[in-house]
């Protein structure tokens, strides 16, 4: 027996069972040639090199996933695919990243059809996530064959065709390969965003040039991302077969239900397991907090909005790149003081006299209606002021409601505080926010903060949250 090789100390145990082969140092793959991929009986290339292994326990190849390789291949296993291009959006822990390493070193030794050719392994932009996923490559061929690679940490060179991982910010060395085969994209939906498209473009291009099989797998991450994106595109328009697997194809397979229960406690249950599009938890609120301005905001919801109450409107006009985001507040005097969401909603590349049209209804319908708004786009400013008849010589620093009901805000300046101010409004429950304002309150969720600058990569729907902060600077509570 040999000890366990150093580059495979961190692997898993997904990976590595307890006991390990001699090592065989020749890399002899001849055993594995011909074999199907997965059979419930007899020799197959899984049951050669072991099966996946968690909690010290082996386990078998799960219906979802024999569901997933009959996306890709006939039901016979002669490996010509049906599905070119595969999209799964996965519950954590099912095992999805795993089964497409094993489907990789499969397709590599079968046979030589391989030879010659790239496999691209694209992950997040740290160096350490590439440098894992081609260590759990190597693993697979270990822990029963005892086969040891000696290629650098970021390739493998299997029968002939050459395996690398890139970090998704480093793909440069992924354009002008020759002949690449196949292009895993792993955990795609964390990719930066400017990272995701560029992932996305680069793969792509390879169709027309190799026609490569390419797979996608992630569990959600923010509702602009990705993998929104593409659950979204038309079935005529999109490439991929889109399967979604939620935690409930793993329940008594890979997930016991005690585990299942006890994940339920986590905030991220619902993203992780339940495939919702919620992004990474912030660190502005914490999701107690959230939670009781949301049960805040279901107590006042059925209530009327009064004539007579202050209503201020937040306004984070749209640019080319981002959306128009509008909320409508209520200050209600009840036994406390209780600023009340009435209206939320963003605007995708919206008609700037349509957003007009709409702001004005708003003062044709109540009473009491105050518009702060980012003043940085001053002809929006101006465009607005014009349907209320207000003055067009203004200058941000000394705008005020004393003086004006639209009400430029330099936002640039000023966001700091309004920061602060929306922090204390839900720390001290001033803010009820009724859990129909879903895309706020996800905005609230996933908030981050750097010195009291939102995070606007991190935090979803920040256009929103901007909107909010807006919003609340029309309000003094003592």
């Amino acid at each position: 027996m040999t000890a366990i090789p150093k580059q495979f100390k961190y692997a898993n145990d997904i990976l590595l069972g307890s006991s390990y082969a001699v090592a065989n140092t020749n890399n002899d793959l001849s055993i594995l040639r011909n074999l199907p991929f997965w059979t419930e009986s007899g020799t197959n290339f899984n049951k050669v090199i072991g099966l996946p292994i968690k909690d010290n326990q082996e386990h078998p190849i799960y219906d979802y996933e024999i569901r997933l390789f009959n996306e890709l291949f006939p039901i016979s296993g002669d490996g010509d695919f049906k599905d070119k291009h595969l999209w799964v959006l996965k519950s954590t822990g099912l095992g999805i990243t795993e089964w497409t390493l094993r489907i990789i070193a499969w397709l590599c030794t079968k046979d030589d059809s391989f030879k010659g050719s790239q496999v691209c392994i694209v992950t997040g932009p740290r160096i350490e996530l590439a440098v894992t996923l081609i260590d759990r490559l190597k693993g697979l061929f270990y822990n029963k064959l005892g086969i040891i690679f000696s290629n650098k940490e970021t390739v493998l060179g299997l029968n002939g065709c050459r395996i690398e991982a890139f970090p998704s910010h480093h793909l440069d060395a992924m354009r002008g390969l020759a002949n690449v085969k196949f292009i895993l994209l792993d955990e795609a939906d964390f990719f930066p965003p400017g990272q995701q498209k560029d992932a996305r473009d680069i793969s792509e291009r390879y169709i027309a040039k190799s026609n490569p099989y390419i797979v996608l797998t992630s569990t959600p991450n923010r509702p602009d991302s990705l993998f929104y994106t593409i659950e979204r595109e038309k079935e005529e328009q999109c490439i991929y077969k889109r399967i979604k697997l939620d935690y409930s194809v793993g329940l008594g397979k890979i997930y016991t239900y005690e585990e299942i229960e006890k994940q339920r406690q986590s905030p991220s249950f619902k993203r992780e397991y339940c495939l919702q599009y919620l992004g990474t938890i912030g660190n502005v609120f914490t999701p107690l907090q959230i939670d009781e301005i949301i049960k805040e905001g279901q107590k006042y919801k059925d209530i009327a909005i009064s004539q007579y109450t202050l209503k201020t409107i937040g306004v984070d006009w749209g640019f080319s790149s981002s959306k128009t985001a509008i909320i409508m507040t209520e200050h209600i005097k009840d036994k406390e003081d209780k600023i009340i969401v009435r209206y939320s909603q963003e605007f995708d590349k919206a008609d700037p006299n349509a957003i007009c049209d709409l702001l004005f209804d708003f003062h044709r319908k109540y009473m009491n209606c105050y518009y702060m708004i980012d003043g940085s786009n001053r002809s929006m400013v101006n465009l607005l002021k014009i349907k209320f008849g207000e003055s067009l010589s203004w200058d941000s620093k000394t705008a005020s409601p004393q003086s004006m009901q639209v009400v430029p805000v330099n936002f640039a300046t000023e966001h700091k505080q309004m920061l602060e101010k929306l922090h204390q409004f839900v720390s001290q429950k001033y803010l009820a926010v009724p859990e129909e304002h879903d895309k706020l309150i996800i905005s609230l969720r996933t908030a981050y903060a750097k010195e009291l600058n939102l995070d606007k990569e991190q935090t979803s729907y920040d256009d929103s949250i901007d909107a909010l902060m807006l919003s609340l600077k029309g309000y003094i509570i003592e």
